[in-house]
C-alpha cells in the first residue's frame, strides 16, 4: 500500500463526502466518518492492513463547491496536517448552473474552478506525502446530455491539475461509466448524482486500487 504505516488520510469534498459524518472533524467512533465511500475505505484500509493503523478523517461537506473549500481550507486541511489528501469537487460547481440556472452569481465557471483548485494544489502539495485528485462525477451514460458534457470539462480541469502536481488521478466517471454497461443509472443513484451503497462502493473499489491495494 502506498500510504505509510500511521499515516493521516484526509478526504475532502462535497455531500458524496459528506453523508451524515461527526463535527467539527469526521474521525472517530459511532460512524463519525460518515455513511460514504469514506466509510468503507476506513474499513477495507483497516481490515486489509490493520498493523498500518491509518487515521482516516472525512471532511466533506455538504453542498460546497471548490470556492467553499478555499473558504475553509485553513482549517480543515492545513490545521489537520494530513499526510495524504484526497480532493473530490466539482459535482455542485456544475450542478448549480443546471438546477439554478438564473442564479449566475453562484456559478462556478470552468475557469475559476480550474485557477481556485490549482492554487490550492499548489500551496498545499509540498505538505503532503501524497496527493490524490477524483474527478467529479455525474451517473448518465448519455455523454452528449448537456451536464454530463459540462462534468467531463470539469473532470479533465482536475486531471491537468493532478498532472502537473504528481497527484493520483481517480477517474470517478470511467469507473461508473463501465458499471453503466450493466445497470440503468437509478439503480446507482436517483438523483444521478448522490450514490448508494452500489456508488460509494464504485468509488471506494477505485479509490483502493490506485493506492495500491487492489479489490
Amino acid at each position: 500500500m502506498k500510504l505509510a504505516p500511521h499515516s493521516k488520510l484526509l478526504l475532502i469534498g462535497d455531500s458524496i463526502t459528506d453523508c451524515e459524518r461527526a463535527r467539527p472533524v469526521g474521525e472517530g467512533l459511532f460512524g463519525a466518518v460518515g455513511k460514504s465511500y469514506v466509510q468503507l475505505l476506513e474499513g477495507f484500509i483497516h481490515a486489509i492492513h490493520p498493523a498500518h493503523a491509518i487515521r482516516v478523517v472525512n471532511m466533506g461537506t455538504s453542498g460546497n463547491t471548490v470556492l467553499d473549500l478555499k473558504a475553509r481550507w485553513r482549517t480543515d486541511v492545513l490545521n489537520l496536517e494530513p499526510d495524504w489528501l484526497s480532493i473530490m469537487i466539482g459535482v455542485n460547481d456544475v450542478w448549480r448552473q443546471f438546477d439554478l440556472p438564473r442564479q449566475k452569481e453562484i456559478h462556478v465557471m470552468p475557469e475559476v474552478f480550474e485557477k481556485t483548485l490549482q492554487a490550492l494544489v499548489r500551496k498545499t502539495r509540498p505538505k503532503l506525502k501524497g496527493l490524490i485528485m477524483l474527478a467529479p462525477f455525474y451517473i448518465e451514460p448519455n455523454r452528449n446530455d448537456a451536464m454530463r458534457a459540462r462534468m467531463d470539462q470539469y473532470g479533465a480541469i482536475v486531471k491537468k491539475i493532478a498532472a502537473k502536481n504528481r497527484a493520483i488521478f481517480i477517474d470517478t466517471q470511467a469507473e461508473f461509466d463501465a458499471v453503466l454497461q450493466h445497470m440503468h443509472a437509478n439503480a446507482i443513484a436517483w438523483d444521478r448524482v448522490h450514490p448508494n451503497i452500489i456508488g460509494h462502493a464504485i468509488i471506494a473499489r477505485a479509490f483502493m486500487n490506485a493506492i495500491g491495494v487492489p479489490m
